[in-house]
């Protein structure tokens, strides 16, 4: 369903969702229950946040749209709380998805999830895919640099990049690593096991691509010339030759489990064992650590048994898993006080929930007949995961819109919504400077997303800025992901109906603020910020103008006329030629206001996406203007014509002394996108509807997909705010009553969007746009006495074919 353009009618009745923090600490000493469906419906949501370049239909973040659409490769997934994109972590995710998806297929489908989740792992794979070169591969998309030190919206941030100096498309590199390559090979190879019934073509292409890298990957064997990708994930911190061997091994197993060649396995017995890493000082097989980027030995060991049977490797596999619970060899992983297995202090939560995933597997299949083992690891896993989802000493979730208690913060640069530098006050951590005022709230809820985890003694550093903690990545749900399969696949579970949420802003987008400059007897000198906050989704416009209302009675009983008057900028932000520049443009009859006593001036800016929310300087754009009278005509002065106390735009303006201040915000001042009104309120009481300039300032019905919504440059001539008369003689309500369709509340026989954009209409101004009563009736749905902005959510959920119509009103 287009959830992108419902959100447009919805910003009308933008609320605070929050990040559930203030809910009370879960006290379970049981283990929980866990709706593993609705895990995994929001663990495949935050793939959809992560997804990069023109985004897909079926794409159903509200509070998305496109982005760096020029890459050289487009597409993919942003690795972390950052815009960067590694082919290693989009290869490594998309491999341990597909092992998922492959091992628990059926399982997904009964939860009734297996269509959205093909959808993210084939928009991964094809990403894979296109990253491959022939005889090298891209290796990073992006400006490190840059994009460690900017933070701000994916849809924005092309244009601070060029602003700072950089050139789109964003620079690239290629490698040659086989890690890197291995992991391709492997992602595909799942891809073709997937799909090889349902999608011939597709799978073939997959197969025939995956063989060709393997290959590739075999025959190179080195890890050097990693490229950018070495300063974050560094693939051979160990220091060793042969750090590819686990991802060969993988790869190989992978291929004979798609093609039956036994060549794979040979391959396996001959080069790839005998190099299989060990533990230090020991001839023992390496059997500590854990799953993930840059170690998939025990993946590799898994695939193995599981294609050979060959029990010294069924009992490498348990090996690894004692280590994980109750030690084994005298090694035993670490845990917190509070019965976290604990690997590291960077993304621990992502470790365990890798090797739940590893323990699932292995139970269903070489260790199934092993009661005591899978009893065990079952168990195991059982209490692992109920940790993550807070039966823990703190009573927090790890997994962001699940369970009772969040953290508040989320080292996600996207879900921030942040628009002026603050970053590290987000969530409430930082004080802003005395006199100012400035963005503490995240704007999204990144539902889905496993945050990293608590420090090795069960505390958690709930801030920004403690990234090892607090980031966020497509790794780490790569295996949280698949685990909940076998969860799924045991428990069953059912995904949410109204899932996603349609998320509505939390604070105004377009905004206006302003402060006395200057005053006399003949003029009033105003400096006003234009500013754009956006963050559902994050966007710019061209063509954005604000207009300054004022009276004209004092200067006509004066004697003067209009052309008497002068409207002129001041000192601005922007000089003159630059695309941030105001014009003055002109002097203009308000034909809203009967006496004709009304006139308002306006600002056009040169080009309005200078002003964006991508840091301090950029989300507004300051204007010193001055609207006045000649002191004297004739040698007659002028005095008593000039009076502003009943002019509409200044009502506010002398109590507001410091225009960093939300004191400072004037909705008598209005703004326009598109000749459309975004804020504030015009004299004749018009007001803005919040995020109708979405979409050219139309809503559109949706439909059962989600279309992406790069935000139009075009000019649109009628504001949205102007109420559609019906083309047609409107017909008799054909519902469930003689006389009442309800939800149709401008009576025009059916029920479309139409219909709560005409429910919030008459809710911002019922004097002008005010519903029949036969209309009240039908609008009044959602169970409750009254037109609230909740009978346009229910309406809207009507044509989304969310509620049927039948059930209306809602009990």
């Amino acid at each position: 369903m287009n959830f992108k353009k419902i959100t447009s009618a919805l910003s009308a009745m933008a609320v605070s969702a929050g990040m559930l923090s203030a809910l009370p600490t879960a006290q379970s000493s049981a283990a929980l229950d866990i709706n593993y469906a609705e895990a995994l419906q929001k663990s495949l949501f935050f793939y959809e946040v992560q997804q990069a370049g023109v985004l897909p239909e079926w794409n159903q973040v509200s509070w998305r749209a496109d982005s760096m659409e020029n890459d050289e490769v487009p597409g993919g997934w942003f690795d972390a709380g950052d815009h960067l994109k590694f082919t290693l972590t989009n290869a490594y995710s998309a491999m341990i998805l597909g092992w998922g998806l492959y091992q628990y297929k059926d399982a997904v489908k009964e939860a009734g999830l297996y269509d959205r989740y093909l959808l993210n792992l084939k928009w991964g794979l094809d990403y894979v895919s296109a990253c491959d070169r022939g005889d090298s591969v891209i290796g990073t998309i992006g400006d490190d640099a840059f994009d460690h030190k900017w933070w701000g919206s994916a849809e924005v941030y092309m244009r601070k990049y060029v602003l700072q100096g950089g050139e789109d498309p964003r620079p690239y590199d290629e490698i040659e690593c086989t890690t890197v390559v291995a992991d391709m090979a492997s992602a595909l190879a799942f891809g073709y096991l997937i799909l090889k019934d349902e999608d011939p073509t597709t799978a073939e292409k997959y197969l025939t691509q995956a063989k060709d890298l393997f290959k590739r990957a075999d025959a190179h064997r080195s890890n050097d010339g990693q490229g950018v990708q070495k300063g974050y994930y560094n693939i051979q911190q160990s220091g060793t030759d042969d750090d590819y061997v686990d991802e060969l091994m993988v790869a190989a197993n992978i291929l004979y489990m798609a093609t039956g060649e036994q060549s794979y396995l040979d391959l396996c017995e001959s080069d790839y064992i005998p190099i299989f890493p060990l533990e230090n000082q020991s001839t023992d097989r390496k059997f500590t650590w854990g799953l993930c980027w840059d170690d998939v030995s025990q993946m590799a060991a898994l695939l193995y048994a599981q294609n050979t049977g060959k029990e010294e490797w069924v009992e490498h596999v348990k090996h690894h898993l004692e280590y994980w619970t109750t030690g084994y060899n005298g090694k035993q992983v670490s845990y917190t006080p509070d019965g976290h297995a604990w690997l590291f202090n960077w993304g621990s939560m992502r470790h365990m929930a890798n090797t739940v995933m590893i323990a699932k597997i292995a139970c269903d299949t070489v260790l199934k007949d092993d009661a005591a083992s899978v009893s065990k690891y079952d168990t195991w896993s059982k209490e692992q995961f109920d940790y993550a989802f807070g039966d823990n000493a703190l009573g927090l979730s790890y997994v962001i819109g699940m369970g009772e208690k969040n953290a508040v913060n989320v080292h996600h640069r996207t879900t921030s919504g942040i628009h002026d530098d603050h970053w590290n006050s987000l969530g409430g951590s930082g004080t802003p400077t005395a006199g100012e005022e400035w963005q503490t709230e995240y704007a999204h809820v990144l539902y889905g997303a496993l945050e990293g985890g608590p420090t090795q003694d069960g505390s958690f550093k709930d801030e920004n800025a403690a990234y090892e903690h607090t980031e966020v990545a497509i790794d780490y749900n790569a295996g949280f992901t698949g685990a909940l399969c076998a969860f799924i696949a045991e428990e069953g579970g059912e995904p949410l109906a109204d899932f996603p949420p349609i998320e509505t802003p939390k604070w105004d987008e377009w905004k206006m603020a302003a402060v006395l400059n200057g005053s006399g007897a003949s003029y009033t000198e105003v400096k006003a910020w234009a500013m754009n906050h956006t963050a559902w989704p994050a966007r710019v416009y061209e063509d954005v103008k604000y207009r300054y209302f004022f009276d004209v009675s004092e200067v006509l009983a004066a004697g003067l006329s209009i052309d008497d008057i002068t409207f002129e900028t001041k000192a601005q932000q922007y000089s003159e030629g630059e695309a941030g520049y105001g014009t003055a443009n002109g002097i203009h009859k308000y034909e809203g206001d009967p006496t004709g006593n009304t006139y308002y001036a306006e600002i056009a800016f040169e080009d309005g996406r200078a002003i964006m929310p991508t840091g301090q300087s950029e989300h507004r754009d300051e204007v010193q203007f001055r609207v006045s009278i000649p002191d004297a005509i004739d040698g007659k002065p002028t005095t008593g014509a000039w009076d502003p106390s009943n002019d509409w735009s200044y009502e506010g303006i002398e109590d507001a002394d410091n225009i960093k201040t939300s004191a400072a915000y004037n909705r008598h001042i209005t703004m326009y996108v598109n000749d459309i009104l975004v804020w504030g309120t015009e004299p004749d009481g018009t007001t803005a509807v919040p995020g109708a300039d979405i979409e050219g300032g139309t809503v559109t019905p949706p439909t059962t997909t989600v279309p992406p919504t790069k935000p139009p440059v075009t000019t649109t001539t009628q504001p949205t705010t102007k109420p559609v008369e019906p083309t047609t003689k409107p017909e008799e309500p054909t519902g469930g009553n003689d006389k009442v369709l309800y939800g149709d509340a401008n009576c025009d026989g059916v029920v479309t969007i139409a219909d709560a954009a005409a429910v919030l209409q008459s809710i911002g101004n019922a004097d002008k746009y005010s519903l029949s009563e036969q209309g009240q009736t039908n609008a009044d749905v959602n169970g409750q006495a009254g037109i609230t902005p909740d009978d346009a959510i229910v309406i809207m959920k009507v044509d989304a074919e969310m509620i049927k119509q039948s059930e209306l009103p809602l009990k």
